[in-house]
């Protein structure tokens, strides 16, 4: 048979409030005592924690941890040492959050650089507290996901952000041209946590698990050595951030369907569909004043579009149609932004060598296409190909540096030996110098042999024609 995985863990530093259990073999059970015996109990409907609290549970929870890695908090523990702390405290962590008086650590504060310039406020729970949040994630997801919307496409099973714009795509070409694109301003800080927890009480009767709850939305931030209250607001990091944020959001999602408007949301970006500009505008005012009066959110006015979905970006892509279908596009400033990270990695002065630079690469362009496959954009990709193969012949160029060296690598090239020593002694810059004839000597072929990826070979293995996925037509690559 079988044996369930033993949850074991680890934590940096002792605290007398945290453990985790044992041994999670053999069927999930519960025990009580009757009669001075234990026995095995069917848990109450209501009785929440001790579904989160069970070994298979926990267990599940401490595989999630430990696979999806990351940094570690404010007590510099890792994943590694998860395992040895479980094994010492696991005990006391569980009576420790069964009777309540468990006391999170507050969350190390981490900034990371938007693509508008500012930055993205992150919260990174400690370990013991992420996998905490992750086995109360696994109860309440199920259980939430009943009332989610079926126009909800963020932090769901099976769902995410190609369905979101596939389905913008279907309610365009239907004639629901006209879009409101909410933006709401630093959502994941401005969560008002009494609201929040007037929710969770209607679906969870159990009020040890509310409290643990509003005990990680309090828990507060370390900003460096500086220790900062959390008033409001549902730090991004926790495993629980993404859920909460959909049950949030959910009241948002059965307004608009009961006023039966065409929407897609994904995480805290939505986007609702009108047939004119007029009533897109009049959906405008009426959402804005729902989402600010009813939610007690802010919506950031100068970023919410409305207009013609044509050029709207969501979720990095742009829309367009041709023949009557809506058909999705890389917008403009997505485009420009991933020229920018493609400048950097050819940069001839990165420091990168032959090796890493095409490692670098390949998972650059890999990760990039895989996401905007659904993007009609092989016109756009020819251009960007040529311009980014000069600047790996501009970083190839420089690693030659010396005359003797060009001179050997430029016949080795093909090239005649008086043109290759005229070539080699050129005063031309890097730049200037790659149009001039280098482009004659390292061909196209020669860079893909050398192992360096091209976006336009990627995108037509990777493509998939959104018409295909929208109508099931037959695929081409455009």
């Amino acid at each position: 048979m079988h044996k369930t995985r033993v949850i074991k863990s680890t934590l940096g530093c002792p605290q007398k409030n945290r453990t985790e259990s044992e041994d999670y073999g053999g069927v999930q059970t519960y025990m009580d005592m009757k009669d001075g015996s234990l026995i095995a109990v069917q848990p109450n409907k209501d009785d929440l924690m001790s579904r989160v609290l069970s070994p298979n549970n926990l267990n599940r929870a401490y595989l999630q941890v430990v696979r999806n890695k990351g940094v570690g908090g404010v007590d510099k523990m890792d994943c590694k040492q998860l395992l040895t702390y479980l094994r010492q405290h696991k005990a006391e962590l569980i009576e420790s959050i069964r009777i309540g008086k468990y006391k999170p650590n507050p969350v190390r504060r981490v900034e990371i650089p938007k693509d508008n310039g500012k930055k993205r406020l992150l919260g990174i729970p400690t370990v013991v507290d992420r996998l905490i949040q992750q086995a109360i994630s696994q109860v309440l997801s199920p259980i939430y996901e009943r009332q989610f919307s079926q126009s909800n496409f963020g932090f769901r099973p099976n769902r995410s952000a190609h369905g979101a714009l596939l389905q913008v795509c279907r309610y365009a070409s239907e004639g629901y041209k006209y879009a409101v694109g909410i933006d709401l301003a630093r959502f994941f800080d401005t969560v008002n946590h009494s609201f929040l927890l007037r929710i969770l009480s209607r679906t969870i009767k159990d009020r040890r698990i509310i409290s643990l709850i509003h005990k990680y939305l309090t828990s507060g931030v370390m900003i460096g050595k500086h220790y900062e209250l959390s008033i409001e607001g549902t730090p991004q990091g926790g495993p629980l951030s993404p859920l909460l944020s959909n049950i949030m959001l959910n009241e948002l999602d059965k307004e608009l369907e009961r006023r039966w408007h065409r929407f897609v949301r994904y995480a805290d970006d939505s986007m609702i569909l009108c047939k004119s500009k007029k009533s897109a505008e009049r959906v405008r005012v009426s959402i804005t004043e729902f989402v600010e009066k009813e939610l007690h959110l802010v919506v950031n006015h100068d970023k919410t579009e409305v207009g013609y979905i044509r050029g709207m970006k969501y979720l990095g892509y742009s829309f367009y149609f041709t023949k009557g279908k809506c058909r999705l596009c890389v917008h403009k400033r997505t485009k420009a932004n991933f020229k920018r990270k493609v400048k950097s990695l050819t940069g001839r002065s990165n420091g990168m060598g032959y090796a890493q630079r095409k490692e670098v690469l390949w998972q650059t362009f890999r990760g990039w296409l895989e996401y905007f496959k659904y993007a009609d954009m092989k016109r756009t990709l020819i251009p960007l190909d040529q311009w980014y193969r000069r600047r790996l012949r501009m970083c190839i160029w420089k690693c030659w540096k010396k005359t003797r060296t060009r001179l050997a690598n430029l016949q080795k090239c093909g090239i005649p030996k008086s043109k290759a020593w005229e070539w080699a002694n050129t005063r031309k810059g890097y730049w200037r110098c790659t149009r001039a004839f280098l482009q004659n000597a390292i061909l196209d072929e020669s860079l893909r042999r050398a192992g360096y990826p091209m976006l336009s070979h990627l995108y037509e293995q990777m493509h998939i024609d959104c018409e295909t996925a929208v109508c099931g037509t037959a695929c081409t690559v455009v």
